[in-house]
């Protein structure tokens, strides 16, 4: 049975489920910062997954990435599978503008996370809400979505 992996569950509010993924959004306010982890136990790198769930992660992946630079008018979306310090597949999308604070390096290292505020974070999600916009297949019953896994 799939569980997230500690680490993410510390540092994610989850959003819900693709028909694959689970949706993450990182709790760090200097960026638009999603995480796309497969439902899938004991895979840490793509090439675990069967050509099947390849696949679904690729197109899932491609749907976010194109709604991310769509409602958040985006200069460039940083997608990595990182994996050195948390042993699960996840893969990060990272919104990106020319004028962010470490523009053009990584996100990664450069300053602690900032938590989002509630204020924040409710703006945060209306925009998740016109990211995901209608016709998304989410799962919103978690429980349903574990059984299929």
């Amino acid at each position: 049975m799939f569980q997230l992996h500690p680490q993410l569950e510390a540092d994610t509010i989850m959003l819900g489920d693709f028909p694959l993924c689970r949706l993450l959004l990182m709790n760090d306010a200097a960026y638009p910062w999603f995480i796309l982890v497969p439902r899938r136990t004991d895979i840490r790198e793509i090439y675990e997954l069967d050509d099947a769930d390849q696949a679904a992660l690729l197109q899932e992946s491609s749907f976010l990435a194109r709604r991310l630079t769509a409602v958040f008018a985006a200069d460039k979306i940083n997608i990595a599978a990182l994996g050195n310090l948390v042993p699960q597949l996840h893969v990060h999308h990272i919104v990106r503008y020319r004028n962010d604070a470490v523009w053009p390096a990584p996100v990664w290292g450069q300053a602690p996370a900032r938590a989002y505020t509630p204020r924040e974070l409710a703006a945060m999600l209306l925009k998740v809400g016109l990211v995901l916009g209608e016709g998304t297949e989410m799962v919103n019953d978690h429980e349903e979505s574990e059984k299929r896994t």
